[in-house]
């Protein structure tokens, strides 16, 4: 696995998404924090959307990042919230396979989604240690 890689999908400097999501319910996902501006489902259904607009730009589906995306749609449902998660981790394996031997265009952009990636995981950690929840594993 190369440092890309580990950077898309955790487990080298940070806890994986699988851990992260380990036991989460959906009313955990839609429970607010005091003084937090998003819940962890407002979170996740960004990095679900992102990931998924990064991935077509990665993959060559698509030229340019979408017009009028809303990078912030509401997970309402414990429907949508499953739904979501599932594509996140189908698209963290696509990132991952993108990601073993990349064009320079899916470097580029898969560089920047482990970025955007990282940032928003730590969320997901804090919100969930903040909620008493966050899974118990290695840590960095």
């Amino acid at each position: 696995m190369n440092v890309l890689q580990y950077a898309l999908a955790g487990g080298a400097a940070f806890r994986t998404p699988d851990a992260l999501l380990a036991g989460l319910t959906h009313a955990e996902a839609t429970r607010s924090v005091p003084g937090l501006p998003y819940t962890l489902a407002e979170v996740l259904a960004h990095l679900q959307v992102t990931q998924r607009a990064s991935l077509n730009l990665a993959s060559g589906r698509a030229e340019s990042w979408p017009d009028g995306l809303d990078v912030w749609p509401t997970l309402t449902t414990p429907a949508q919230l499953d739904a979501a998660l599932l594509d996140l981790r189908a698209g963290l394996a696509e990132a991952q396979a993108l990601a073993a031997d990349p064009s320079t265009r899916a470097r580029d952009v898969l560089t920047d989604l482990a970025a955007h990636s990282a940032y928003h995981w730590g969320q997901v950690a804090l919100i969930r240690r903040l909620h008493g929840t966050l899974p118990h594993g290695p840590q960095a």
